[in-house]
Protein backbone atom coordinates (compact mmCIF):
# COMPACT_ATOMS: atom_id res chain seq x y z
CA UNK A 1 0.00 0.00 0.00
CA UNK A 2 1.45 3.65 -0.97
CA UNK A 3 2.27 6.11 2.19
CA UNK A 4 -0.39 7.83 3.09
CA UNK A 5 -0.50 11.36 2.16
CA UNK A 6 -0.44 13.76 5.56
CA UNK A 7 -3.55 16.25 6.13
CA UNK A 8 -2.19 19.45 5.45
CA UNK A 9 -2.31 21.16 8.72
CA UNK A 10 -0.72 24.18 11.02
CA UNK A 11 1.84 24.14 13.12
CA UNK A 12 1.52 26.65 15.77
CA UNK A 13 3.09 25.26 19.02
CA UNK A 14 6.93 25.19 17.40
CA UNK A 15 10.29 26.02 19.19
CA UNK A 16 12.74 26.89 16.34
CA UNK A 17 15.41 25.72 18.66
CA UNK A 18 13.75 22.35 19.36
CA UNK A 19 14.26 21.69 15.97
CA UNK A 20 17.99 21.33 15.65
CA UNK A 21 18.79 17.79 15.03
CA UNK A 22 22.08 16.23 15.90
CA UNK A 23 23.56 16.43 12.52
CA UNK A 24 22.86 19.82 11.94
CA UNK A 25 24.37 20.71 15.59
CA UNK A 26 27.65 19.03 15.01
CA UNK A 27 27.85 20.48 11.51
CA UNK A 28 27.48 24.20 12.87
CA UNK A 29 29.79 23.16 15.82
CA UNK A 30 32.27 22.86 13.64
CA UNK A 31 31.49 26.03 11.17
CA UNK A 32 31.53 27.94 14.61
CA UNK A 33 34.29 26.26 16.20
CA UNK A 34 32.22 25.02 19.18
CA UNK A 35 33.15 21.44 20.99
CA UNK A 36 30.23 19.91 22.50
CA UNK A 37 30.65 17.16 24.95
CA UNK A 38 29.95 14.38 22.52
CA UNK A 39 31.72 12.32 21.04
CA UNK A 40 29.15 11.70 17.80
CA UNK A 41 25.79 12.45 16.56
CA UNK A 42 24.22 8.87 18.42
CA UNK A 43 25.61 9.82 21.55
CA UNK A 44 23.77 12.90 21.50
CA UNK A 45 20.53 11.63 20.87
CA UNK A 46 21.03 8.59 23.61
CA UNK A 47 20.94 12.22 25.84
CA UNK A 48 17.55 12.82 24.55
CA UNK A 49 16.07 11.20 27.40
CA UNK A 50 14.37 13.60 30.16
CA UNK A 51 13.48 13.10 33.64
CA UNK A 52 10.88 16.85 33.36
CA UNK A 53 11.33 19.69 31.71
CA UNK A 54 14.12 21.26 33.21
CA UNK A 55 16.46 18.00 32.43
CA UNK A 56 15.56 18.54 29.29
CA UNK A 57 15.47 22.58 29.62
CA UNK A 58 19.29 22.16 30.49
CA UNK A 59 20.32 20.32 27.47
CA UNK A 60 18.11 22.15 25.00
CA UNK A 61 20.03 25.89 26.29
CA UNK A 62 23.43 24.09 26.42
CA UNK A 63 22.52 22.89 22.54
CA UNK A 64 22.36 26.13 21.42
CA UNK A 65 25.68 27.38 21.53
CA UNK A 66 26.00 26.24 17.92
CA UNK A 67 23.98 29.03 16.83
CA UNK A 68 26.02 31.92 16.34
CA UNK A 69 25.37 34.01 12.86
CA UNK A 70 22.26 34.74 10.53
CA UNK A 71 23.40 32.07 8.33
CA UNK A 72 23.45 29.47 10.86
CA UNK A 73 19.54 30.93 12.29
CA UNK A 74 18.44 30.46 8.25
CA UNK A 75 19.44 26.57 8.13
CA UNK A 76 18.07 25.78 11.17
CA UNK A 77 14.50 27.40 10.03
CA UNK A 78 14.70 25.62 6.83
CA UNK A 79 15.94 22.33 8.02
CA UNK A 80 12.49 22.25 9.63
CA UNK A 81 10.50 23.76 7.10
CA UNK A 82 11.70 21.61 4.20
CA UNK A 83 10.61 18.54 7.28
CA UNK A 84 7.71 20.62 8.06
CA UNK A 85 6.33 20.09 4.15
CA UNK A 86 6.70 16.43 4.43
CA UNK A 87 4.38 16.74 7.31
CA UNK A 88 1.80 17.94 5.77
CA UNK A 89 2.61 21.50 7.16
CA UNK A 90 0.70 24.05 5.39
CA UNK A 91 1.29 27.19 7.76
CA UNK A 92 3.40 27.44 10.38
CA UNK A 93 3.53 29.58 13.67
CA UNK A 94 7.02 29.39 14.81
CA UNK A 95 8.46 30.68 18.37
CA UNK A 96 12.13 31.96 19.37
CA UNK A 97 13.80 32.68 22.45
CA UNK A 98 15.87 36.07 22.18
CA UNK A 99 17.19 35.76 25.81
CA UNK A 100 18.70 32.11 24.92
CA UNK A 101 20.93 34.28 22.44
CA UNK A 102 21.38 37.24 23.52
CA UNK A 103 22.70 35.79 26.87
CA UNK A 104 25.50 34.44 23.91
CA UNK A 105 26.06 38.13 22.88
CA UNK A 106 24.32 37.12 19.84
CA UNK A 107 21.83 40.03 18.87
CA UNK A 108 18.09 40.11 18.68
CA UNK A 109 18.73 41.39 14.87
CA UNK A 110 20.88 38.16 14.02
CA UNK A 111 18.56 35.97 14.66
CA UNK A 112 15.34 37.64 13.49
CA UNK A 113 17.12 38.43 10.26
CA UNK A 114 18.10 34.61 9.74
CA UNK A 115 14.83 33.15 10.70
CA UNK A 116 12.98 35.49 8.07
CA UNK A 117 15.02 35.17 5.75
CA UNK A 118 14.02 31.53 5.64
CA UNK A 119 10.50 32.32 6.49
CA UNK A 120 10.45 34.61 3.32
CA UNK A 121 11.06 31.96 1.11
CA UNK A 122 9.06 29.59 2.71
CA UNK A 123 5.59 29.95 0.34
CA UNK A 124 7.38 30.12 -2.73
CA UNK A 125 9.96 26.82 -1.58
CA UNK A 126 7.60 25.05 0.62
CA UNK A 127 3.57 26.02 0.14
CA UNK A 128 4.03 26.99 3.66
CA UNK A 129 2.58 30.30 5.26
CA UNK A 130 4.44 31.33 8.28
CA UNK A 131 4.55 33.62 11.34
CA UNK A 132 7.10 34.66 13.84
CA UNK A 133 6.75 34.48 17.52
CA UNK A 134 8.93 35.91 20.27
CA UNK A 135 8.91 34.68 23.47
CA UNK A 136 9.91 35.66 26.94
CA UNK A 137 11.84 33.42 29.06
CA UNK A 138 9.36 32.77 32.31
CA UNK A 139 12.64 31.88 34.31
CA UNK A 140 14.58 35.49 33.84
CA UNK A 141 13.32 38.28 35.25
CA UNK A 142 10.04 40.69 34.62
CA UNK A 143 13.06 43.06 33.43
CA UNK A 144 14.86 41.22 31.04
CA UNK A 145 11.33 40.71 29.11
CA UNK A 146 10.90 44.30 29.45
CA UNK A 147 14.08 44.96 27.82
CA UNK A 148 14.00 42.09 24.93
CA UNK A 149 10.79 43.56 23.91
CA UNK A 150 12.51 47.13 23.44
CA UNK A 151 15.59 45.49 21.64
CA UNK A 152 12.97 43.91 19.40
CA UNK A 153 10.92 46.99 18.80
CA UNK A 154 12.77 47.39 15.42
CA UNK A 155 12.17 44.29 13.95
CA UNK A 156 8.16 43.98 15.33
CA UNK A 157 7.29 44.48 11.66
CA UNK A 158 8.53 40.90 11.25
CA UNK A 159 7.06 39.44 14.52
CA UNK A 160 3.57 38.25 14.84
CA UNK A 161 2.66 37.86 18.34
CA UNK A 162 4.61 37.13 21.94
CA UNK A 163 5.02 34.21 23.60
CA UNK A 164 5.85 33.20 27.15
CA UNK A 165 8.08 29.48 27.62
CA UNK A 166 10.60 27.55 29.37
CA UNK A 167 10.41 26.74 32.83
CA UNK A 168 6.45 27.01 34.27
CA UNK A 169 6.39 26.15 38.15
CA UNK A 170 7.19 29.35 40.40
CA UNK A 171 6.71 31.48 37.52
CA UNK A 172 3.14 32.71 36.70
CA UNK A 173 2.16 34.38 33.77
CA UNK A 174 1.16 37.39 35.88
CA UNK A 175 4.76 38.11 36.06
CA UNK A 176 4.88 39.09 32.87
CA UNK A 177 1.67 41.46 33.04
CA UNK A 178 3.63 44.62 31.94
CA UNK A 179 5.62 43.43 28.75
CA UNK A 180 2.33 41.47 27.56
CA UNK A 181 0.44 45.05 28.28
CA UNK A 182 3.58 46.66 25.35
CA UNK A 183 2.71 43.92 23.23
CA UNK A 184 -0.63 44.27 23.04
CA UNK A 185 0.05 47.93 22.73
CA UNK A 186 1.91 47.33 19.70
CA UNK A 187 -0.18 45.48 17.95
CA UNK A 188 0.64 41.83 18.33
CA UNK A 189 -0.86 38.46 19.27
CA UNK A 190 -0.48 37.07 22.49
CA UNK A 191 -0.32 33.66 23.57
CA UNK A 192 1.38 31.61 26.77
CA UNK A 193 2.47 28.11 27.99
CA UNK A 194 0.30 27.87 31.09
CA UNK A 195 -0.86 24.53 32.38
CA UNK A 196 1.92 22.12 30.94
CA UNK A 197 3.25 21.34 34.73
CA UNK A 198 2.01 24.04 36.10
CA UNK A 199 -1.44 24.47 37.88
CA UNK A 200 -4.86 25.21 35.87
CA UNK A 201 -4.46 28.64 37.83
CA UNK A 202 -1.73 29.73 35.56
CA UNK A 203 -3.99 29.57 32.77
CA UNK A 204 -6.39 31.45 34.09
CA UNK A 205 -4.05 33.82 34.52
CA UNK A 206 -2.68 33.71 31.00
CA UNK A 207 -6.43 34.37 29.99
CA UNK A 208 -7.20 36.90 32.28
CA UNK A 209 -4.16 39.08 33.11
CA UNK A 210 -1.97 38.47 30.17
CA UNK A 211 -5.14 37.90 28.07
CA UNK A 212 -3.94 35.81 25.57
CA UNK A 213 -5.44 34.80 22.35
CA UNK A 214 -4.22 30.67 22.67
CA UNK A 215 -3.20 28.92 25.66
CA UNK A 216 0.29 26.46 24.32
CA UNK A 217 -0.27 23.22 26.36
CA UNK A 218 -3.14 23.89 28.58
CA UNK A 219 -3.70 19.65 29.09
CA UNK A 220 -3.96 20.56 33.08
CA UNK A 221 -7.12 22.83 32.67
CA UNK A 222 -8.72 19.39 32.69
CA UNK A 223 -8.54 19.08 36.06
CA UNK A 224 -10.89 22.73 36.69
CA UNK A 225 -14.41 22.03 35.34
CA UNK A 226 -15.12 25.96 35.50
CA UNK A 227 -11.65 26.81 33.70
CA UNK A 228 -13.08 24.15 30.86
CA UNK A 229 -16.64 25.87 30.92
CA UNK A 230 -14.70 28.94 30.07
CA UNK A 231 -11.91 28.00 27.19
CA UNK A 232 -15.38 26.02 26.03
CA UNK A 233 -17.34 29.09 25.84
CA UNK A 234 -14.75 31.65 24.97
CA UNK A 235 -12.97 29.00 22.14
CA UNK A 236 -9.67 29.64 22.99
CA UNK A 237 -7.38 27.57 21.33
CA UNK A 238 -4.70 25.17 23.09
CA UNK A 239 -1.82 23.69 21.49
CA UNK A 240 -1.48 20.18 22.96
CA UNK A 241 2.09 18.73 22.27
CA UNK A 242 1.26 14.93 22.50
CA UNK A 243 4.79 13.29 22.20
CA UNK A 244 5.94 16.20 24.40
CA UNK A 245 3.84 15.38 27.00
CA UNK A 246 5.34 11.78 27.32
CA UNK A 247 8.95 12.64 27.02
CA UNK A 248 8.59 15.28 29.38
CA UNK A 249 6.77 12.77 31.85
CA UNK A 250 3.20 15.23 31.88
CA UNK A 251 1.75 12.18 30.95
CA UNK A 252 3.44 8.92 31.59
CA UNK A 253 2.05 6.84 28.71
CA UNK A 254 0.30 8.24 25.68
CA UNK A 255 -2.37 6.03 25.96
CA UNK A 256 -3.71 8.05 28.97
CA UNK A 257 -3.59 11.36 27.49
CA UNK A 258 -6.26 13.70 27.90
CA UNK A 259 -6.79 14.67 24.07
CA UNK A 260 -9.78 12.97 23.55
CA UNK A 261 -11.72 13.92 26.49
CA UNK A 262 -10.62 17.29 25.86
CA UNK A 263 -12.18 17.43 22.32
CA UNK A 264 -15.23 15.48 23.74
CA UNK A 265 -15.61 18.59 26.24
CA UNK A 266 -15.97 20.70 22.98
CA UNK A 267 -12.43 22.50 23.37
CA UNK A 268 -10.39 24.31 20.22
CA UNK A 269 -7.78 21.29 20.72
CA UNK A 270 -4.35 21.16 18.22
CA UNK A 271 -1.61 18.65 17.74
CA UNK A 272 1.79 19.80 17.73
CA UNK A 273 5.59 18.73 18.06
CA UNK A 274 6.89 21.64 20.64
CA UNK A 275 10.35 20.62 19.96
CA UNK A 276 10.43 17.66 17.56
CA UNK A 277 14.61 16.98 17.18
CA UNK A 278 13.89 16.39 20.97
CA UNK A 279 10.61 14.45 21.62
CA UNK A 280 10.67 12.11 19.15
CA UNK A 281 8.51 13.38 16.21
CA UNK A 282 7.32 16.30 13.87
CA UNK A 283 3.98 17.26 13.56
CA UNK A 284 2.27 14.35 11.63
CA UNK A 285 4.12 11.61 13.82
CA UNK A 286 2.56 13.20 16.66
CA UNK A 287 -1.10 12.75 15.06
CA UNK A 288 -0.16 9.28 13.76
CA UNK A 289 0.85 8.50 17.06
CA UNK A 290 -2.30 9.86 19.03
CA UNK A 291 -4.00 7.99 16.11
CA UNK A 292 -2.89 4.61 17.21
CA UNK A 293 -2.39 4.90 21.39
CA UNK A 294 -6.01 6.55 21.18
CA UNK A 295 -7.66 4.95 18.77
CA UNK A 296 -8.70 8.37 16.80
CA UNK A 297 -10.71 7.89 13.35
CA UNK A 298 -10.31 9.62 10.26
CA UNK A 299 -12.72 12.74 11.10
CA UNK A 300 -11.12 13.25 14.62
CA UNK A 301 -7.97 13.86 12.91
CA UNK A 302 -9.76 16.11 10.32
CA UNK A 303 -11.27 17.84 13.25
CA UNK A 304 -7.66 17.88 14.82
CA UNK A 305 -6.54 19.66 11.58
CA UNK A 306 -9.35 22.08 11.24
CA UNK A 307 -8.93 23.04 14.25
CA UNK A 308 -5.34 24.02 13.55
CA UNK A 309 -6.10 26.55 10.90
CA UNK A 310 -9.11 27.92 12.62
CA UNK A 311 -6.51 28.49 15.80
CA UNK A 312 -3.93 30.49 13.99
CA UNK A 313 -3.46 34.25 13.10
CA UNK A 314 -4.52 33.96 9.54
CA UNK A 315 -6.95 36.31 7.39
CA UNK A 316 -10.02 35.03 6.52
CA UNK A 317 -9.53 34.36 3.01
CA UNK A 318 -6.51 32.10 3.56
CA UNK A 319 -8.06 30.53 6.54
CA UNK A 320 -10.53 29.36 4.15
CA UNK A 321 -8.82 28.48 1.39
CA UNK A 322 -6.66 25.76 4.40
CA UNK A 323 -9.83 24.46 5.61
CA UNK A 324 -10.86 23.39 2.40
CA UNK A 325 -8.09 21.80 1.36
CA UNK A 326 -8.61 19.55 4.50
CA UNK A 327 -12.37 19.11 3.56
CA UNK A 328 -10.60 17.68 -0.15
CA UNK A 329 -7.70 15.65 1.78
CA UNK A 330 -8.23 11.84 1.12
CA UNK A 331 -6.15 9.32 2.86
CA UNK A 332 -6.30 9.77 6.01
CA UNK A 333 -8.71 7.36 7.03
CA UNK A 334 -6.76 4.69 4.87
CA UNK A 335 -3.76 5.54 7.17
CA UNK A 336 -5.41 4.21 10.21
CA UNK A 337 -6.69 1.04 9.03
CA UNK A 338 -3.75 0.07 7.56
CA UNK A 339 -1.67 0.64 10.67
Amino acid sequence: MPPVTPLPKAELHLHIEGTLEPELAFELAARNGVRLPYASQEELRQAYSFADLQSFLDLYYALMAVLRTEDDFAELADAYLARAKEQGVRHAEIFFDPQAHTSRGVSVGTVVGGLTRALDAAEEKYGITTRLIMCFLRDQSAESALATFEAARPYLDRIAAVGLDSAEVGHPPSKFAEVYALAREAGLKCVAHAGEEGPPAYVWEALDVLKVDRIDHGVRCMEDERLVARLVADQVPLTVCPLSNVRLRVIEDLADHPLPAMLDAGLLVTVNSDDPAYFGGYVHDNFTAVRDALDLDGETLRTLARNSFRAAFLDEATREKYLKEVDAHEGEDAGASAS
